[in-house]
């Protein structure tokens, strides 16, 4: 139904990937907060210093209010990624919209802002998804490379070979939620080399910046 929506609609602001010249590229975490994956997650980004983006759901953020203060007070961003995580092929406009709304305010309500981001679940786009990211004033996030740590192809080597390309500006996906068919321990035990070979390259992992400012 929506085959040629990804393409239809990049012309808004649909970003998969930002500038270079920063030397800085953009870690990203999907379908958190986990009570038992996520603190874990942050202590290695705390031991080499980095920075990340987390795109939450709405219904774990909002039960999940102390962790999802201690993912943005160690210096991360918060991105919206919808309510419940219904696959956005399957909604139609109330429901698109509502998605957005609710996943934002939920984070709102734990941290007094909305997030400026939001992700799409499964990376999929509708117009009517996009509509609704535009009426909430949230920009849309993608990625230029995905660890791919799901499924049974998804183990810490795999990983590490994967992201082994990873160059400025790129923004990688990665999951921090145990939901689905996640790997998110295969992600804890390959994250460390990842980060060890941007410290050698002088790239340093970055948060996602302001909407408005990404280019």
């Amino acid at each position: 139904m929506f085959a040629a929506a990804d393409a239809a609609h990049d012309a808004y602001s649909v970003v998969r990937r930002l500038s270079a010249t920063s030397r800085a590229i953009y870690l990203t975490f999907d379908d958190g907060p986990d009570p038992h994956w996520t603190p874990r997650l942050l202590d290695v980004l705390a031991r080499y210093q980095a920075r990340a983006t987390f795109f939450v759901v709405g219904q774990y953020a909002q039960s999940n209010g102390p962790l999802l203060r201690r993912v943005h007070g160690a210096g991360h961003a918060i991105g919206n990624h919808a309510w419940s995580h219904r696959h956005p092929w399957l909604l139609g406009p109330v429901g698109a919209h509502q998605e957005i709304r609710n996943g934002a305010d939920a984070v709102a309500q734990t941290l007094g802002r909305q997030p400026d981001w939001f992700r799409p679940p499964h990376g999929r786009l509708s117009p009517w998804l996009v509509a609704a990211a535009r009426a909430e004033q949230q920009r849309i996030a993608l990625w230029s490379v995905s660890a791919k740590d799901w499924g049974p192809f998804g183990s810490p080597d795999r990983i590490v070979r994967r992201l082994a390309a990873v160059r400025a500006g790129d923004i990688v996906l990665m999951h921090d939620g145990a939901r689905l068919e996640n790997r998110p321990a295969s992600t804890l035990r390959a994250l460390p080399a990842l980060l060890e070979r941007l410290q050698r390259d002088g790239i340093a992992p970055a948060s996602l910046p302001d909407a408005t400012l990404a280019t």
